[in-house]
């Protein structure tokens, strides 16, 4: 759930609020109809026909009002949801940009994010906390903030506070309230879990700030045993304590560490130390007396490794998941990692390791369905324009010919498998109605064949056929799950295990058995269910996790995903049910490790009430239609925001209404450098298919020049002057992204127009208006890019493309009068190395020679002043790699993770026609002059975090060598930027 993925970023968002074209954001199709559910404390806001979901959704909020907030001791302020049923991504998040929660309503196929819990259910606890922790914020300097600047202000303390705390106490929360949740989940903390059991406990910058290397656990992960741990030490109040303190101290660096240590006498790192120290020992002893089955591996190809920069070098975390045998003797998978985006790989009992197909942006349920010719699996469809219109669809591969086919467009599929002929398909429908649809497919056309009925709307996990006729899923509904066999001609089905609180997964059919994955030992097996008399055995005892049972063709090997800290691996063993151990003898290792915490934590009773009562008797809260026009004003912000380069300050209002279609901020601007303000307002409306967009400034501006022109100039002349500047047009952005290349397109034309007033210099800048009285000019644009996915090492993209077009010029009458074409492009090819980059670029610029220049439409050699020639023609070759992954700690102020370099080579030839005048400035021709600038240079750059914020930045130094001048010129480095 990406709750508060942005924070960090917050604050550059609004400093850009004074641009003249504000961000694209994620919208609905602007014939979808909203309505809206209001309670005491909350608005749900919803789609047209999700009424009966959005009642019980707005019941269970206000039901988990007083019980939510309970151990943090905050009552929140009312809050607007909304219930998104365009997609099929499985997320959620909370923001104050504008303030607000979005629940993404279709359920999850993978068992390790939702459990046995309703997905809704699952998001009104888990982000509703998300809202209590950020109005815990409202007090102290926080409310100040606040009071001064809005929810950008509220930002500031929220940044004192590092988000392991805020995931891992919504997970803690989650876990507490209801009979599920994460931390009750083995697969949750398995990172965590393989890396302390193998002796590879990372010091705490490392585990908060990540790694290129190593499998660190992400911040849910780390924050819930962290916030866990503290709460059992020191009661279930604890950490609303320390927030307290935190947000009534001065915000210094690490203030909430002090905040920690004033209330428990240990500061974050000495809490992160005794939290890893009782975890190993917990685990060791889980895994004192375990029986491991013996298991072979398939042996891959030698791994990605690297340098011995830390203790920790070794090979970099990479998984081999989702087995399916093709013969007895090899297996197809997915292969990922830190280094490897997702992509099919066939391996065998010799080593070979064989690339099939480089996956686009997979929907991953947590299989891979193939028989011995094809493979199917389930991949995101973006719509176009809709940025909350997201699809899944299935591709089908032949592997044989290698033919990649988009079997379905526009569908909402989250799990499909292929029978065992090949010719059909079962698949999982999420419709836009929170219904789950078991389906048939013809496997050569996408047809539909068959809807099962499911009129309890009971949610189907991972299905696979048994035969040609029958099925096999786990079947969740009210909390409890169980196995199914379904016939899909006469619809009957057969349960093969009662329905308990048990997260089930992965059904796997085998002659009379059905093999399955169950954490009923404390740890995540294999287990098998006779079909026939419904007996229960253990077919796997791995130490962290075995999954994805899948049985060779010659019915004699069982192959499955195994865990350890470096990655998952593919296992394979001797199929004996002779071998296997009756569940009933097998011990039971759970570990809780939020202890009494369950019994402690306030608001426990009343939280597990209000999510086992039905809905369906409840009284209904009163429903209105939403009108966007109506509640097109949405201000969140308000108040002085300095520039991002310190040379601005500006005093503004932002609004962003809730469903993310109109945009505006107005404000006055002081300009540092000019010492002079302007007047801005800038809107944008983008419930459209093209974006409009207006924005207006009014103010001065003040300039300084020469007015001689004879060497050695010395008349400087000094002059302020009022200007109006209109700006208005729209943009087109499209999605088009539909494999591994990230494609998207642009189209945009734009009018501006710029009077100025009580100029009195006697010349101007070309590039500026002065004198002249108006600008009137169009300018129109063309970009489109298709980029190779990058995985997390990869230091820009291996493969790719990028075209930008652009035509400014001045169609109506005026004094000033130009026209100006560019294009330019760039080509990225793999390097040397595996994660290096290549990039070439081109440019080629016209423009007439008039009264007025507009500014550079290509890029210009790095290190030299722009020349505004009439034609111009710029080459650049540039090389990316990786120096170093690191692991170095700066006492607390810094992490770095990586080390970078560049090196590059800028060329650029330009051409004009110049006049040539006697010394009464008579004409007395044209003459062509012929300019020519290369230069080149090394950039070198760390990759760090700051403060221990978990967003890494980047800084580093450039050095130039002007070829054509002899110059050395270095420059700061910031992201790419140089200054």
């Amino acid at each position: 759930m990406k709750t508060r993925l942005l924070t960090v970023l917050t604050l550059f968002v609004c400093l850009a609020a004074t641009a003249q074209t504000l961000p694209v954001l994620d919208q609905n199709p602007t014939q979808l109809r909203w309505y809206r559910v209001t309670t005491p404390h909350f608005r749900v806001l919803y789609p047209d026909g999700f009424d009966s979901v959005a009642q019980r959704t707005a019941q269970r909020l206000e039901g988990l009002y007083e019980p939510v907030s309970a151990s943090l001791n905050r009552r929140p302020r009312r809050i607007s949801v909304l219930l998104q049923n365009q997609t099929t991504v499985s997320n959620g998040f909370v923001s104050l940009l504008p303030r607000r929660s979005e629940f993404y309503a279709v359920q999850p196929q993978n068992p390790g994010l939702a459990g046995t819990l309703d997905w809704l259910d699952l998001l009104a606890v888990h982000e509703y906390r998300h809202v209590v922790q950020n109005d815990k914020a409202l007090q102290g300097y926080g409310r100040l903030l606040y009071t001064l600047f809005g929810n950008v202000g509220l930002n500031f303390p929220l940044l004192t506070v590092p988000d392991w705390f805020a995931e891992g106490d919504a997970v803690s929360t989650e876990t507490l309230l209801t009979p599920g949740g994460r931390g009750r989940i083995p697969y949750f903390n398995l990172n965590l879990r393989a890396n302390l059991l193998a002796g590879r406990r990372f010091d705490y910058p490392k585990a908060v700030c990540g790694s290129f290397i190593d499998n660190v656990p992400n911040h849910y992960e780390l924050g819930y045993f962290l916030t866990t741990y503290l709460k059992r030490t020191y009661g279930p109040d604890a950490w609303s304590r320390i927030l307290n303190r935190n947000y009534r101290h001065f915000p210094w660096p690490f203030t909430f560490s002090g905040s920690i240590r004033q209330e428990t006498g240990l500061r974050v790192e000495q809490l992160y130390q005794k939290t890893m120290d009782d975890l190993t020992e917990t685990w060791q002893k889980q895994q004192e007396g375990l029986k491991i089955t013996a298991a072979d591996g398939f042996p891959i190809q030698k791994p990605e490794q690297v340098g011995r920069q830390s203790a920790e070098s070794g090979p970099v975390f990479t998984n081999y998941q989702h087995p399916q045998y093709l013969t007895d003797s090899t297996v197809l998978c997915v292969k990922s990692g830190l280094g490897d985006t997702p992509r099919l790989v066939i391996l065998d009992k010799n080593g070979r390791e064989k690339k099939v197909f480089v996956q686009g942006f997979p929907n991953d349920p947590g299989i891979l369905s193939a028989t011995a010719t094809k493979a199917c699996w389930i991949e995101f469809g973006y719509d176009p324009r809709w940025g909350q219109r997201v699809y899944s669809n299935i591709r089908l591969l032949d592997l044989t010919t290698g033919q990649l086919t988009r079997l379905t467009h526009r569908t909402r599929y989250t799990a499909a498998a292929l029978s065992p002929d090949a010719k059909k398909l079962i698949v999982v429908d999420n419709t836009d109605e929170y219904q789950i649809r078991l389906l048939v497919l013809d496997a050569a056309t996408g047809a539909i064949l068959k809807a099962i009925p499911n009129p309890g709307n009971e949610l189907f996990i991972q299905p696979r056929w048994r035969d040609d006729r029958t099925v096999v899923a786990v079947a969740l509904k009210d909390g409890q799950k169980t196995i199914q066999l379904i016939d899909t001609e006469t619809n009957a089905r057969t349960e093969l295990l009662p329905r308990a609180n048990e997260n089930l997964s992965h059904p796997q059919p085998w002659g009379n058995y059905v093999l399955y994955n169950s954490p009923r030992s404390g740890i995540d097996n294999i287990y098998a269910v006779d079909t026939q008399t419904k007996a229960v055995f253990q077919v796997t005892s791995r130490p962290l996790a075995a999954y994805h049972a899948v049985v060779s063709p010659g019915g004699n090997r069982l192959a499955f995903e195994d865990f350890s800290a470096i990655g998952y691996r593919i296992m394979d063993m001797p199929l004996d049910p002779a071998a296997w151990q009756p569940a009933r003898s097998v011990d039971n290792r759970t570990v809780r490790y939020f202890g009494p915490l369950v019994q402690q934590e306030p608001g426990v009773t009343e939280a597990r009430q209000v999510l086992n009562d039905s809905s369906a008797t409840a009284r209904p809260y009163p429903v209105n239609r939403f009108s966007r026009l109506a509640n097109a004003i949405n201000i969140y912000s308000w108040g002085p925001l300095l520039s991002s380069n310190g040379q601005a300050l500006s005093v503004s209002l932002s609004s962003q209404d809730l469903l993310s279609t109109t945009q505006f901020s107005v404000g006055y601007n002081y300009n540092q450098a000019e010492r002079v303000g302007a007047f801005f307002a800038n809107f944008s409306y983008q419930g459209l298919y093209p974006i409009i967009d207006v924005s207006f400034q009014h103010g001065n501006r003040s300039t300084s020049l020469y007015v001689d022109r004879v060497i050695p100039a010395d008349s400087l002349r000094s002059d302020r002057w009022q200007y109006n500047q209109l700006t208005a047009g729209f943009r087109l952005p499209l999605q088009l992204t539909n494999s591994k290349y990230i494609q998207s397109m642009n189209l945009s034309a734009y009018y501006n127009y710029l009077q100025v007033s009580d100029y009195n210099l006697p010349f101007r800048y070309i590039s500026e208006v002065g004198s002249a009285g108006s600008l009137n000019a169009m300018t129109y644009g063309f970009s489109y890019s298709r980029l190779l996915r990058q995985s997390k090492r990869d230091v820009a993209p291996r493969w790719g493309q990028t075209l930008s077009v652009s035509l400014r010029n001045t169609p109506f009458e005026g004094r000033l009068t130009a026209e100006q074409w560019s294009v330019q492009g760039n080509l990225f090819f793999p390097g040397l190395g595996k994660h290096h980059s290549v990039r070439l670029r081109g440019g080629y610029q016209q423009q007439a020679r008039g009264t007025y220049r507009f500014s550079p439409g290509i890029f210009y050699p790095r290190g030299q002043d722009y020349v505004s020639d009439d034609k111009i023609t710029v080459g650049s070759a540039e090389y990316r790699l990786p120096l170093a992954d690191v692991h170095w700690s700066l006492g607390r102020w810094l992490y770095i993770q990586r080390i970078k370099a560049a090196g590059f080579f800028d060329a650029a030839d330009g051409q004009s026609r110049l006049e040539v005048r006697d010394v009464y400035g008579r004409l007395r021709g044209y003459e062509t002059v012929q300019r020519s600038y290369q230069t080149t240079g090394l950039d070198l750059t760390f990759v760090f975090n700051a403060l221990r914020l978990r967003v890494p930045f980047e800084l580093g130094v450039r050095t130039i060598y002007n070829v054509t001048t002899g110059q050395v010129l270095p420059q700061l480095l910031i992201v790419d930027i140089g200054i």
